[in-house]
């Protein structure tokens, strides 16, 4: 008997954790899909005004350009890495903190210094003893370009006065609601592009391409580190989605165990409790 109530608990307290991981996938779905939403309208402007600074770059090349394009030997750099700050989503913030700390094994000769977004890397990176010059947490599931923008000050005040030279960004790609990849890219120096022949039409730029660069360097920056931010919270959200789904099927495919397990130890309960009543009868006779 005290096997039946102990496997009746269990189920009781199986279907309730079903019932919060069903609801928390349906609370990731809702926040997914607007998510994903913001993270793709961004895209094609992300795509558009890296390419218009890279021609730009390569324009200006040679004439004393900006300081954010600044190419100088490679002392320190500094790594921005964004991840959650709430878990429950697989795999997503282990993937990106083995990224970051795999990148910082790679240039261990090169002194570096972290900016972390998110909990969860910052905890990971206080545990790793890296060099963390600033931390931002609570940026929620729908931040603002202007929430974004004490980020991009922080990279672009470093870069600029050579504090460090070179400067990356660790976040999750989103390619689909079913695959989320870890990504580390270069954000500066912005590096100019090649124009093919094909494409090296003149324009004419008022005051002139360096000002118009210039004025567009500042933006790039604040948009593209705004953009990564999506894409991670997009990613983020689609990780928890899934993750959450899994625990819902796995916990029914558990309830039906426990089921079948307490059906068996109920039929076997009452069977023995006929036999006795059947050798007491005998017994009597």
């Amino acid at each position: 008997m005290a096997n039946l109530r102990a496997i009746r608990l269990r189920i009781r307290g199986v279907k309730n954790i079903a019932k919060i991981t069903r609801a928390m996938e349906m609370i990731a779905a809702s926040k997914m899909r607007k998510a994903q939403d913001r993270g793709l309208a961004g895209r094609p402007y992300s795509e558009k005004i890296t390419a218009v600074i890279a021609a730009l770059s390569a324009l200006t090349a040679g004439k004393g350009g900006d300081p954010l394009l600044a190419q100088r030997p490679v002392k320190k750099i500094a790594l921005l890495q964004i991840t959650p700050d709430r878990g429950l989503s697989g795999g997503l913030v282990g993937n990106i903190n083995r990224a970051a700390l795999n990148f910082a094994v790679e240039h261990r000769e090169t002194p570096l210094q972290m900016v972390v977004v998110g909990k969860k890397g910052l905890d990971a990176m206080r545990r790793a003893q890296r060099n963390i010059v600033a931390e931002f947490t609570g940026l929620g599931d729908k931040p603002g370009l202007y929430d974004t923008l004490p980020i991009s000050r922080i990279i672009m005040d470093d870069f600029k006065s050579g504090v460090v030279d070179e400067v990356y960004v660790a976040y999750t790609q989103f390619v689909s609601t079913m695959v989320q990849k870890p990504v580390i890219i270069k954000l500066l120096p912005v590096e100019p592009a090649e124009i093919p022949p094909t494409q090296n039409v003149e324009y004419i730029f008022e005051p002139d391409a360096a000002a118009v660069l210039g004025s567009l360097l500042p933006r790039y920056v604040e948009m593209k580190i705004y953009h990564l931010i999506l894409e991670s919270i997009a990613s983020e959200q689609s990780a928890r989605m899934v993750a959450m789904r899994s625990a819902t099927q796995n916990a029914n495919e558990l309830i039906g165990e426990l089921t079948l397990e307490y059906n068996k130890a109920r039929q076997e309960s009452i069977t023995a409790e006929l036999l006795d009543i059947v050798g007491g009868v005998a017994a009597l006779a």
